[in-house]
């Protein structure tokens, strides 16, 4: 799929109501997928690792949902090479771990300001090009599944992106900032695939309890154009990631009275496959990255001491990249190290997924 432009701007075709400029028609999903289809191999591919994700949360499996990798996904070569990385830890814990990393295309910014991930600027120091964004995204889904056969874990920012990278992803988080919003909701009710649902800034667990029992049920509603009916998504379950008090201070929600608390309201929800996944970084850390490795063991301590924390809790969310920290996008000079928050390198992240195997 070719534009021969690399910038077109259209007439404004609603310049009385819409205070926008329309630069350019993007190719539909549709279009996109019957030129960069994925083979009927991978597919099936796709099917055995989601099916993996999901007996982890049904309970079928005892094995620790890992879901780890960059903070965003800033540039293919080195993201590729840390998945290869993953894909040789993954085969020698095949028997306790389930490992699911994270390519994160769509990154929220608290004040809209900033690098906003690979679909918006393939050049994270470059002018935003959507059109070879929506490709560029494909090719990293794609090139990941058929490179080291996983199926990874994606943010869906956007709900009406989703469907360019639907029939690749093995997991959809939606984060702390979407969770209360109907059409994230809604649009996470009609997915195949598992969707972990943050607990908002705020740390209220009700609204994320909502926003689960809302995912899991039947919807009527607009998506892309269409009245559609979702069959509701039995997969949607709970990300606990830390949260700010009125002070703008960040406090954790993973202790072991957290986890108490949280199995008491989860039972009080007519929902299934009740499953808490920790987020080790954002608010539980502090943005400390490095306590994301005390931060899992101590969580699996707790699952160790009370058996319904070990059911409930099914695994964690954890920023890795190849080296440690983080660098200014417009000053990266260093290959494999976050763009965007710090992340542990990969050292300290291969000692953390064999420690915790052996937890299990």
């Amino acid at each position: 799929m070719e534009e021969n432009k690399s910038h077109i701007s259209y007439d404004n075709p609603y310049a009385d109501t819409m205070n926008m400029k329309f630069v350019r028609k993007l190719p539909i999903p549709r279009d996109v997928k019957q030129e960069y289809p994925v083979p009927d191999a991978l597919r099936e591919v796709r099917s055995r690792n989601v099916r993996q994700i999901r007996d982890v949360l049904n309970g079928k499996s005892d094995k620790l949902l890992m879901i780890i990798g960059p903070c965003s996904a800033d540039r293919e070569d080195a993201v590729l090479e840390y998945l290869s990385r993953l894909r040789t830890v993954q085969d020698q814990t095949a028997d306790k771990l389930v490992i699911v990393p994270r390519i994160y295309t769509n990154k929220p910014r608290t004040t809209g300001d900033g690098y906003k991930g690979m679909l918006h600027q393939p050049d994270p120091t470059g002018r935003p090009d959507v059109f070879r964004g929506i490709l560029m995204i494909r090719d990293l889904h794609m090139r990941a599944l058929t490179e080291t056969g996983f199926s990874c874990a994606d943010e869906m920012l956007y709900p009406e992106n989703h469907r360019y990278l639907d029939d690749l992803l093995g997991y959809v988080a939606v984060g702390a900032r979407s969770v209360e919003n109907q059409g994230h909701r809604l649009t996470a009710s009609g997915l195949d695939v598992p969707v972990g649902m943050k607990n908002p800034t705020s740390g209220d667990f009700s609204v994320m309890l909502n926003a689960i029992t809302a995912a899991q049920h039947r919807h009527t509603f607009i998506y892309r154009g269409w009245e559609v009916e979702s069959q509701g998504n039995p997969y949607a379950h709970a990300i606990l990631r830390g949260y700010v008090n009125k002070h703008s201070q960040p406090l954790p929600n993973y202790h072991y009275e957290d986890l108490v608390r949280m199995a008491d309201m989860y039972a009080a929800k007519d929902v299934t496959n009740r499953a808490v996944i920790i987020d080790t970084n954002h608010s539980n850390s502090g943005k400390q990255y490095l306590q994301q490795s005390r931060i899992a063991k101590e969580v699996m301590t707790q699952r160790r001491l009370n058996p319904e924390i070990r059911s409930l809790v099914k695994g964690f969310i954890t920023e890795s990249y190849l080296v440690d920290g983080c660098q200014k996008p417009e000053a990266a000079a260093v290959y494999g190290q976050s763009i965007t928050d710090p992340c542990l390198g990969w050292e300290k992240t291969e000692r953390l997924l064999f420690e915790l195997a052996e937890m299990v």
